[in-house]
């Protein structure tokens, strides 16, 4: 009997935090203060989004999940060290983060931003040290995939491209190229990282999860502008109205609430159908209701 999605949800949620809790350095350990901060910015907050996509993924395709638990935990180590870097002062400056003061709040700022390092390094570190797939290539092929994710041409780079926009006016293709970088790069990773310590995936299957991914990754941040503008702080766990606070440009502004929220709608229709070929889709299936729904 397949278990409900909460009962499976909260289980994979509780062990992606024991498993970070694990590879995470032990804060007795020298250099004390950087360790601290290293476990204050991952442990003991978020919904894990990425690691339940990474399982989900990994379903779908019958991988074992001791592997994909390395993968969901490196992918929500980059996370957390974006986090870190992007609340900082020379960035988002914000005090707020999952309900708590931001790591350089907490911290301090060099402290703060030697943390974000240092996790990046880590989850890198996790995909080296362990046995992912049978196939080295293909291990090797995850490493690159997280790297290129996470860098100029994925995560970062979208945030470069989200500080050079604030007030400015994008087009609709411009905002969508900013997100499919910034925050669709590492959710599709996610979800390929998965997928790769299972089953070998057909080239149909292949660009079918992707369009999936991608799908998923843009709804995200869709639903993102639309809480940011009609949740509360104490929701979100993080300062309320920043984007509009400070002029940046989202689909709220470009395209008002009640389009942003069809849009987030079509996404959803999109990336479900992208999942007919797979005969294990309900998690994916799921993670996508949960994603879009997060709001209305």
């Amino acid at each position: 009997m397949t278990t409900d999605f909460l009962t499976w949800s909260t289980a994979l949620q509780a062990r992606t935090e024991i498993v970070l809790e694990q590879h995470l350095p032990n804060s007795a350990n020298a250099p004390k203060t950087l360790h601290q901060a290293m476990r204050y910015a991952v442990l003991e907050g978020g919904k894990r989004v990425r690691p339940l996509l990474a399982f989900a993924a990994g379903e779908a395709c019958h991988a074992d999940p001791a592997r994909v638990e390395i993968v969901a935990c490196a992918v929500e180590l980059i996370h957390a060290y974006s986090l870190v870097h992007d609340d900082m002062p020379c960035m988002d400056d914000d005090v707020l983060r999952r309900g708590k003061p931001t790591c350089h709040v907490e911290f301090g700022e060099a402290t703060a931003l030697l943390a974000g390092d240092s996790l990046q390094s880590l989850a890198f570190e996790l995909l080296a040290d362990n046995v992912l797939s049978d196939i080295p290539a293909r291990q090797i092929e995850m490493i690159r995939l997280l790297a290129h994710a996470s860098g100029s041409r994925g995560m970062a780079g979208g945030q470069a491209i989200d500080l050079a926009s604030v007030g400015v006016t994008l087009t609709l293709p411009e905002l969508e190229f900013m997100h499919i970088h910034k925050t669709g790069a590492l959710i599709r990773a996610a979800v390929l990282l998965g997928a790769y310590c299972g089953e070998p995936l057909s080239e149909p299957q292949h660009a079918e999860l992707d369009h999936y991914a991608k799908c998923v990754g843009l709804a995200f941040q869709v639903v993102d502008d639309i809480l940011d503008a009609e949740a509360p702080t104490a929701t979100l766990g993080k300062t309320a109205g920043k984007d509009a606070e400070h002029n940046k440009p989202t689909y709220v502004s470009l395209m008002g609430i009640s389009a942003a929220k069809a849009f987030a709608q079509e996404l959803h229709r999109d990336a479900l159908d992208a999942l007919n070929g797979f005969e294990h889709n309900q998690r994916l299936r799921k993670l996508a209701d949960f994603i879009v729904q997060r709001s209305f």
